[in-house]
């Protein structure tokens, strides 16, 4: 009778394996990542998508879209003349200029940083960043009142004072004056998050390793930067780059604000996004508009290429 019960017992202690039924498992990873995968479809991936389709069409914001197929792209290249002699070069040496001119001060400052204590290096990190956390208009705005064309500019205002002028320059709608201030501006807040991964990026390294590096034959801080510290970076000095790329090909407020029109003065401030920005707002050719901004995206993504092959690892 008591082994019967102890039999019993046992049968009722293991598991009844059969009414368990094969089910769906979510892996907790998915469950993280899905507000991501949301977000990034619905303001990445359907934009991008709506943008290409709508770049082969002629599409005015009111009619229902009409394809033209490759129209937009061609009048781009051999009717845009606007576009191939004022807002591509304008946007080329833009990019050329504050792209590595920021890059480079970039890095520069971080390890320059680096090198004092942390008091002070968190104070002059929180002013280095500060300018990119504002928008465009308030740096523009900032700017102008310096820029100012009247006497009451503080530029005009210092140059009258010292007797190198005799009347205030229109800084802000002279063709010669725009893009310098335009490029000024832009390294002035271009200090952003790749500043920021750079810091953290030199603040990080392995002291042993320099230590070692000096015992090899390293003798001065220029050859600890160019053979060791660069190197150890390549994930920073890439997301720097990419940052930096994106940032220099997506500004293009600056002018507008600074010069108070778009197009800017005889399109001497003129770029890609500010081409944009004409044809889909100002004058509602979307269609058109679409295309410059998928040439936009190309320029983008090769750029960003070419960052990526020159720090990949190995």
């Amino acid at each position: 009778m008591k082994s019967d019960l102890t039999i019993s017992t046992r049968k009722a202690e293991k598991p009844n394996t059969a009414l368990r039924k094969p089910g769906f498992r979510i892996n907790p990873a998915l469950v993280f990542l899905l507000p991501y995968g949301v977000l990034f479809t619905v303001f990445i991936v359907i934009p991008v998508t709506l943008a290409m389709a709508l770049s082969f069409t002629n599409f005015n914001a009111v009619q229902f879209p009409r394809l033209t197929y490759f129209l937009n792209y061609i009048n781009l290249l051999t009717q845009d003349a606007i576009f191939m002699q004022y807002v591509l070069p304008n946007t080329l040496i833009f990019a050329l200029v504050v792209g590595p001119c920021g890059y480079i001060l970039s890095f520069f400052l971080a390890w320059s940083l680096s090198q004092i204590s942390k008091v002070p290096r968190t104070i002059l990190a929180l002013i280095i960043y500060s300018p990119s956390m504002t928008s465009g208009v308030t740096m523009a705005v900032i700017w102008r009142i310096i820029f100012s064309g009247d006497r009451m500019g503080y530029l005009n205002n210092l140059l009258l004072s010292l007797g190198w002028i005799s009347e205030p320059i229109q800084f802000l709608q002279s063709p010669d004056f725009l893009m310098p201030i335009m490029i000024i501006v832009a390294l002035w807040g271009s200090m952003g998050v790749g500043f920021l991964a750079m810091l953290a990026g030199v603040l990080n390294y392995d002291v042993s390793i320099y230590e070692a590096a000096s015992i090899d034959g390293i003798r001065n801080r220029f050859q600890e930067v160019f053979y060791i510290t660069i190197p150890m970076m390549k994930p920073q000095m890439l997301f720097g780059a990419v940052m930096s790329v994106v940032n220099t090909f997506q500004v293009g407020s600056i002018g507008v604000a600074l010069s108070g029109t778009n197009p800017t003065p005889q399109y001497a401030g003129q770029l890609i996004v500010n081409h944009i920005e004409d044809y889909g707002f100002i004058r509602y050719e979307m269609g058109y508009a679409s295309a410059v901004s998928v040439v936009l995206l190309c320029i983008i993504y090769g750029t960003s290429r070419f960052a990526r092959r020159l720090f990949r690892e190995g």
